[in-house]
């Protein structure tokens, strides 16, 4: 399977409790954290959703 890595840049701080949920399912809860992660529609579904506080490579 193909992988992407998924960087946060923004803060879950005033944000919706679902948007903090899926930076956690995403295995993001912290600043300029990094997280390979298999690249499924689900995934991308996850990070469409908080598109704004993460950044995607590969």
């Amino acid at each position: 399977m193909a992988t992407i890595k998924v960087t946060q840049t923004g803060s879950p701080i005033r944000r919706e409790k679902d948007q903090r949920q899926t930076l956690i399912g995403l295995g993001l809860n912290k600043m300029h954290r990094t997280s390979e992660l298999e690249d499924s529609p689900e995934v991308r579904g996850m990070i469409r959703k908080v598109r704004h506080m993460v950044s995607v490579e590969g």
